[in-house]
C-alpha cells in the first residue's frame, strides 16, 4: 500500500512515516507534503504543497501512482488536498481536526467522486467510547451529560474534534440536546445541555471522558490516548480499508 502523508514534518505525520518504514498494514511511503519543507533533505519525496507536487515532473508521477493520501496537515488544506486527490482519482484519510462548514462541504462533495475516509480521531477505542456514549444516553433518558477532554498546551482547536463528535453521536438518540461550550454566566444548567470542557496543559497525548449523571447515580466513560501512534495506526487502518472501496464519504462505524 503507497501512501502520501500530508503533514509529514508534523509530529503525527512522523508517527506515520515511522510505522510505514516498519511495515505496518504493508504501508510504504512515497512521498509527503508539508508546508514548513525548505528543501534539500527529507525522509521521502516532498513537496511544500499539493500544487507544486502537481507541477513537480519528477514529484508528479510518484505522487499519482500512491494508493492512499493519508491527511495529518491542518483544517485548511483540505482544498488543495481534495482537488489534487479528486484529479488523481486518489483515496484519502482526513484526521485533521477542526474543519470549518466550508471545509466540511469540500470533504462530503469530495467523497462523491473518491472514497475519502474522515474521523475527527482515528481510536477504535474512541469509536467504542463513542457507541458506549450512545447506549447510556438512550438507556438513561433523563441523565445530564457533560463532556471533559484533555490535550496537551500545543493543541490548536478547542472543544476538540472528538468532544464535538461525541455530542453529535449523543444527539443522535436525543435530538433535543445541544452542546455548551465553556459553560459561564448565572444560570441554570438546562436538561437538554451537552457541556462540553476544554483542558490544555503540558503534554497531554488525549483524554476524553463522557460523564452521565441522575440524582442517584453516575456512570464515566472514558478514553485515554497513551502514545499518538495510537492514531497512526489507526489512520493505517483506515487507509487500507479505503483501497478498493467506491466513491463515498466513510468513518469509523465503517472501519469496526
Amino acid at each position: 500500500m503507497k501512501i502520501i502523508i500530508s503533514g509529514l514534518l508534523g509530529h503525527m505525520g512522523r508517527e506515520v512515516l515511522n510505522l510505514a518504514e516498519n511495515g505496518v498494514r504493508g504501508a510504504v511511503a512515497v512521498g509527503g507534503v508539508d508546508p514548513m519543507y525548505a528543501g534539500g533533505e527529507s525522509p521521502v519525496p516532498c513537496a511544500r504543497s499539493f500544487e507544486e507536487a502537481a507541477s513537480d515532473p519528477a514529484l508528479n508521477p510518484l505522487f499519482r501512482s500512491a494508493d492512499c493520501i493519508v491527511d495529518f496537515s491542518r483544517h485548511d488544506g483540505a482544498g488543495p488536498l481534495l482537488r489534487y486527490a479528486v484529479s488523481c482519482g486518489i483515496p484519502a484519510v482526513i484526521a485533521t481536526t477542526g474543519h470549518t462548514e466550508e471545509e466540511k462541504t469540500m470533504i462530503r462533495e469530495a467523497s462523491e467522486r473518491i472514497p475519502v475516509f474522515f474521523s475527527a480521531n482515528m481510536s477504535l477505542g474512541i469509536a467504542l467510547l463513542v457507541e458506549l456514549a450512545k447506549q447510556a444516553a438512550a438507556a438513561l433518558p433523563e441523565a445530564e451529560i457533560e463532556i471533559v477532554e484533555k490535550h496537551h498546551d500545543r493543541k490548536l482547536d478547542a472543544p476538540s474534534g472528538t468532544a464535538l463528535m461525541l455530542a453529535e453521536a449523543i444527539r443522535e438518540v436525543r435530538p433535543a440536546a445541544y452542546p455548551v461550550t465553556g459553560r459561564s454566566g448565572h444560570s441554570k444548567r438546562t436538561a437538554d445541555e451537552i457541556g462540553i470542557h476544554a483542558i490544555r496543559m503540558g503534554n497531554i497525548v488525549g483524554e476524553h471522558e463522557v460523564i452521565i449523571g441522575t440524582p442517584n447515580q453516575t456512570v464515566t466513560l472514558k478514553h485515554e490516548a497513551h502514545s499518538r501512534a495510537l492514531f497512526a495506526e489507526g489512520a493505517l487502518a483506515a487507509a487500507a480499508f479505503l483501497i478498493g472501496k467506491p466513491a463515498g464519504l466513510y468513518d469509523m462505524k465503517d472501519l469496526v
